[in-house]
């Protein structure tokens, strides 16, 4: 055992505030992991809702484990010590339930890496009746959890707060009854919103195209996700206080789900319906922030949606507060909230137009005009701000060569209009291959080739290189390629991934893939019929196939779709009885 390590430990303790710790054997203890650093993972909302919530149990001890550095996973491998957790450095694998919130594809290899250090079983058919139920939850696992599903005994699909707690409950039943390991994942099985891989049986057809999937007895047909209908149920802010954290903000969330129909979006199509907090409740969360004087980050889809938003940003300017937002609409942003940013501190405006002309505007349903742009730029000169970040996407459906000169055109005019206001500023200009993603309009579409996108980048490039103040950052496109067939592989892709880990991570996952008899092409290349059976078919995300399909048709067609409205029976998300809709017919 490393006393190095525990000291580090104690010593992160200590600059912490809010943080839960019970005496051993008084509560069921619960591992709760965030597959990357302490630092990105303490500036993730989840992680605080989820630990929050089972810690306000009465039979619930939530302690965090987070993956260390490379140094300290070095001294946890010379001294034989497993992986510890935060608040008591007890061994992951004394945790009976371990959970992980994972939020990106890319930290599929860090969650293997954990389970490793925590000398945990890397594979579920591997574990025994003493060993963890190893659970999975997050917007990864909701809306494809096949390639992790070698790992994972079970899935939350949805929103934790709708799932955690009768699964807790199962479980203590499940325990209580001395029922053995397959029984009590039966029984979790049987919570609304709990997926078990393993009662599942999927089938392959010659040209190995995923042709079937099977409950096993008992098993449901498929899980339905499920969502907090009430926000203000839920407090949804940061619980534990520390400075050591990516963003260093207090987190507070306004809103969550969109109804704006993006169609690249897998986030506004998964965790419908819209839903706002009330404003006497975000008002109450501002005050409790007040006593750690830390910049407040509003959380949520597009914060410049949020009804009372003007509001909201005077009462936390009235606590003498800064604040800060991720990003807002274009089309939705009022005078009142960019002053208010501005007098708060804000020095950057970060807006996501997502494409450079209009046409793969309309594809997209991005509902963006420039002269949104635009004026939003004009609010924030006026207001003193002089940094603009911009979020596109290349590689998008039926994109043309003139769609891709169209961003740097878009870029170039935003920045002579600024010129012409006898201003100068900064823009970030933040590019991203597109991923067709899983429950989403464009799933039955491939992914661009990487010639085309690196031919796409490197235009866009030569074309700003000679503006000083225009700066691009991009992400890579093997990287993207790699994290596209993890988020649409099926459950052979979690061989390849066993494979690739044990062979050295993700630079070995392409090997890894072709030594299972599997390509980038298979999951990436392919454009799917109407009819195709998808790995993530047995979620049910409250809307049909047939309306990602009409979606898709009307993308080709650039027909918009407008918001989501009272009264909408488009999707079929909203329910009759709870949020007076009609649900929609298949």
């Amino acid at each position: 055992m490393s006393w190095k390590i525990k000291r580090r430990m104690r010593e992160q303790l200590e600059r912490e505030q809010g943080y839960f710790s019970f005496p051993a054997g008084t509560r069921q203890n619960f591992a709760l992991v965030y597959p990357n650093s302490y630092f990105v993972g303490m500036s993730n909302l989840g992680l605080h809702i989820i630990y929050d919530l089972l810690n306000r149990r009465g039979d619930t001890a939530c302690e965090r484990f987070f993956l260390p550095s490379e140094d300290e996973q070095r001294e946890y491998e010379h001294t034989g010590t497993p992986l510890l957790s935060l608040e008591n450095q007890l061994p992951l694998y004394r945790f009976p339930l371990i959970g992980f919130a994972v939020s990106f594809e890319m930290d599929y290899f860090n969650l293997l890496r954990i389970l490793q250090l925590g000398k945990v079983k890397l594979l579920a058919e591997e574990r025994g009746e003493h060993d963890a139920i190893v659970l999975a939850g997050g917007p990864c696992s909701t809306f494809n959890p096949e390639p992790l599903s070698l790992f994972v005994d079970a899935f939350i699909i949805g929103e934790g707060e709708a799932v955690m707690p009768p699964l807790m409950d199962a479980y203590a039943s499940a325990m209580q009854a001395g029922l053995p390991r397959a029984d009590v994942l039966r029984a979790l099985a049987e919570v609304e919103g709990v997926y078990v891989p393993s009662l599942y049986e999927h089938s392959y057809d010659a040209e190995g195209r995923l042709c079937a999937i099977r409950p096993k007895k008992d098993a449901p047909s498929r899980v339905a996700r499920q969502w907090v209908r009430n926000l203000d149920d839920f407090p949804a802010h940061t619980v534990v206080v520390t400075d050591d954290t990516e963003f260093d903000l207090y987190l507070i969330e306004t809103a969550r789900g969109c109804g704006r129909h993006c169609r690249f979006c897998m986030a506004g199509y998964c965790f419908r319906q819209p839903r706002n907090r009330s404003l006497s409740v975000l008002e109450k969360e501002v005050r409790e922030a007040r006593r750690y004087g830390k910049r407040i980050g509003l959380m949520g889809a597009a914060i410049s949606d949020y009804p009372e938003i003007d509001a909201l940003c005077r009462d936390i300017l009235k606590e003498d507060l800064g604040m800060s937002v991720a990003s807002f609409r274009a089309d939705s942003v009022s005078e009142e909230l960019v002053d208010s940013l501005a007098k708060s501190g804000l020095r950057t405006i970060t807006l996501a137009p997502e494409a450079g002309s209009m046409r793969m505007r309309k594809v997209i349903n991005k509902g963006i005009e420039e002269e949104h742009l635009l004026h939003t730029v004009d609010l924030a000169l006026k207001a003193g701000i002089r940094q603009f970040k911009l979020y596109i996407m290349i590689g998008l459906p039926y994109e043309e060569e003139e769609d891709v000169e169209a961003i740097s055109a878009m870029v170039l005019r935003l920045e002579a209009h600024i010129r012409e206001k006898k201003e100068r500023a900064q823009i970030t200009l933040s590019i991203n291959p597109f991923i067709p993603k899983p429950c989403t309009p464009f799933q039955w579409l491939p992914m661009a080739e990487e010639k085309w996108v690196k031919a796409s980048m490197k235009t866009i490039r030569k074309s700003l290189a000679p503006y000083r103040n225009i700066r691009i950052i991009a992400e890579s496109p093997k990287s993207a390629y790699v994290q596209g067939v993890l988020a649409r592989g099926d459950r052979r892709v979690s061989r390849a991934l066993h494979r690739a880990f044990l062979a050295g991570g993700a630079k070995s996952f392409k090997r890894a893939l072709q030594e299972e008899g599997l390509a980038f092409q298979d999951f990436l290349q392919a454009t799917h019929p109407e009819e195709a059976i998808f790995p993530w078919d047995v979620l049910d995300m409250g809307f049909s196939k047939q309306y990602l399909y009409r979606e898709l048709q009307r993308a080709a067609a650039l027909q918009y779709t407008k918001p989501c409205f009272s009264g909408c029976t488009r999707c079929g998300v909203c329910d009759t009885m709870e949020e007076g809709h009609v649900s929609a017919q298949t």
